[in-house]
C-alpha cells in the first residue's frame, strides 16, 4: 500500500529549513582551509539520475555485485531475521535493491511495513510506488538525513515482529572512521535489542580498478560531481564557471579511501549570493566533494562488534570485492 501524498509531504524538511541548511553549509565548508562540500549534496535529482547511470557503467562493480549476493542469500539474509515485521532502508535510492531482497520473501504473512529514508525526494518517488507493488507490503518514506530517517521510522514501528535496517550501496564508506562508528551505534541505539542490521561495504581492491569506478572512461561520474556546482548555481545563486573546475579521483592507500575533488583549472574568484560568500581558488586548488572508504571482512565485523552489534553472517564476493554482513543489536546492559 502506497503512501498518501499528505503522509509524504508531512515526512519532508520545510523548503525553506533545507535552503538555510544548504547555505549554511556551502559557507562553513568552502570556508575552510581545505575546501570541502557535503557529499549529500550530491544528490539533487539530477546528481541521483547521474549516480543511477554511474551504477550502470561496467567499471563501477558494487551495485552489480551487490544485487548479485542478494539475490543469492536474500531467503538466508530473510530466515535469519524471522519474525520480520519492518524493513528499515537507509539511503534507500530507486529500490531496486530491496526490490530484490523482497523477491525472496515466501511469505506475506503478517503483512511487512517498509520505511524508505533517503535525502532525494525524486529517489523516494521512484521507489516509493515501485515498493509498493510487491503484495502484503506497505510502503512509508521519509525524506531525511539517516539518523532522523531512522528515529522517525523506528516511531512508526510497534513492539513485535523484528526489524531489518538495510544500509547498502556502501554508503557507510562516504563517512570518515569516527563518524562511521557514530552512525552505527546511533542505528544499534534506535533499533531495539535482538532487531538487526544489513550491512553493504566495498572492499580494498587494486588502485587501478578503484580509479576506473570513480573516474570512469565516460565521464559520468565528472559530471556527477561537477553537478554539485550546477546545484549550487542555481539554488544559491552562484557563479561557478564549470569550464574553470575539473573532476579528480585519488586512492588515498594510507586511509584506505577514494577521494573525489573538483579541480581549480585557474585562478579565480566565486560568489555565492545567497550564502553571503566569496571564495577566490589559486589553480590547482580543490574541493574535496566526497570520501568512499574501502574494507576488510574482518575489520567490518570487529567495527560492527564495537557498535553494539553481535555478528550472525557474512558473505563476501571476493571477485568483486563486496560483502554483505549481518548483525543484530546486542541486549542492553542494565544497570
Amino acid at each position: 500500500m502506497k503512501a498518501s501524498g499528505a503522509d509524504l509531504a508531512a515526512q519532508r524538511p520545510d523548503g525553506e529549513t533545507l535552503h538555510a541548511r544548504f547555505a549554511d553549509d556551502v559557507r562553513h565548508y568552502l570556508a575552510q582551509p581545505r575546501r570541502q562540500l557535503p557529499s549529500r549534496y550530491l544528490y539533487d535529482p539530477l546528481g541521483s539520475a547521474l549516480f543511477d547511470s554511474i551504477c550502470r557503467l561496467p567499471w563501477y562493480e558494487v551495485t552489480r555485485a551487490e544485487t548479485a549476493l542478494l539475490g543469492r542469500r536474500g531467503q538466508d539474509i530473510l530466515a535469519a531475521v524471522e519474525p520480520l515485521a519492518h524493513i528499515i532502508e537507509l539511503g534507500s535510492g530507486n529500490g531496486d535493491k530491496l526490490a530484490v531482497l523482497l523477491a525472496a520473501k515466501r511469505s506475506r504473512t503478517p503483512p511487512l511495513q517498509i520505511h524508505l529514508v533517503d535525502i532525494s525526494r525524486a529517489a523516494l518517488e521512484t521507489a516509493t510506488p515501485a515498493l509498493s507493488a510487491f503484495d502484503g507490503v506497505q510502503v512509508v518514506s521519509h525524506q531525511a538525513p539517516y539518523e532522523i530517517g531512522l528515529e522517525r521510522a523506528m516511531r512508526g514501528t510497534a513492539p513485535g515482529g523484528r526489524t531489518l535496517a538495510l544500509f547498502l550501496g556502501s554508503n557507510l564508506g562516504n563517512f570518515d572512521p569516527p563518524a562511521a562508528h557514530a552512525l552505527l551505534r546511533h542505528i544499534s541505539g534506535t533499533l531495539r535489542p535482538g532487531d538487526a542490521c544489513l550491512l553493504g561495504t566495498d572492499m580494498v581492491k587494486s588502485e587501478a580498478d578503484l580509479l576506473r569506478a570513480y573516474d570512469d572512461p565516460l565521464g559520468v561520474t565528472a559530471a556527477f560531481n561537477r553537478n554539485l556546482l550546477v546545484r549550487i548555481n542555481r539554488e544559491l545563486h552562484a557563479d561557478f564557471d564549470l569550464a574553470g573546475f575539473e573532476h579528480r579521483a585519488i586512492w588515498n592507500a594510507g586511509e584506505s579511501r577514494i577521494e573525489m575533488h573538483l579541480v581549480s583549472t585557474r585562478r579565480q574568484r566565486v560568489y555565492v549570493r545567497d550564502a553571503s560568500l566569496e571564495v577566490p581558488f589559486e589553480e590547482g586548488e580543490t574541493i574535496w566533494t566526497e570520501s568512499s572508504y574501502k574494507y576488510r571482512p574482518e575489520r567490518i565485523v570487529a567495527m560492527l562488534q564495537q557498535c553494539g552489534f553481535d555478528d550472525l553472517a557474512q558473505w563476501v564476493d571476493d571477485d568483486a570485492g563486496f560483502a554483505l554482513t549481518l548483525v543484530e543489536v546486542a541486549p542492553r546492559e542494565t544497570s
